[in-house]
C-alpha cells in the first residue's frame, strides 16, 4: 500500500485576461485564484487522491463537481431535501439544486477531518473549499 503525501504549499495562480481597446491591446490582471493541495479519501478506500482545491471565501460551503465524483468513482448519498444554490447577486444558479453529497476524509498538512461535500454540476474546479 503506497500512500502519497499531500504537498504543503499553497499555490497562487494569476490569470491574465486580454482586453482589446480602440487604441491597441492592453493586458490587465483580472483575477487571482488561490489553490491548496489536499488529500481526499473515502472510508473504504486505501489510497487518497491529491487534488488542487480552490479556496473561495465567497462560497458558503464545500463543493465537489459531479464530473470529479464520476471520474474518481466516489459514492454519492442523496439528500433528504435539495439545497438551492444562489449566486452572489441572490439569483438562483442555473445548474439547479444540490441533490447529492459525498462523504470523504480531507487531509491538509497534519489535519484530517471526515465531512460531507455537496456535489454540484458544471464546475471549473473539482473541489472548492468555501466557508461553511
Amino acid at each position: 500500500m503506497r500512500k502519497e503525501k499531500t504537498k504543503r504549499k499553497v499555490e497562487v495562480q494569476k490569470i491574465e485576461v486580454e482586453k482589446k481597446k480602440e487604441k491597441g491591446e492592453k493586458k490587465e490582471k483580472l483575477l487571482r485564484e488561490v489553490t491548496v493541495k489536499i488529500g481526499l479519501k473515502q472510508k473504504e478506500e486505501k489510497e487518497e487522491i491529491v487534488v488542487d482545491a480552490l479556496l473561495d471565501s465567497g462560497v458558503t460551503g464545500l463543493v465537489i463537481s459531479k464530473e470529479f465524483v464520476r471520474k474518481h468513482r466516489f459514492r454519492r448519498t442523496k439528500l433528504e431535501k435539495p439545497i438551492y444554490v444562489r449566486n452572489a447577486n441572490g439569483t438562483l444558479n442555473y445548474v439547479g439544486p444540490i441533490v447529492n453529497t459525498v462523504e470523504v476524509e480531507i487531509y491538509f498538512k497534519e489535519h484530517k477531518e471526515r465531512m460531507p461535500i455537496n456535489m454540484i454540476r458544471e464546475q471549473k474546479w473539482g473541489v472548492i473549499l468555501g466557508m461553511p
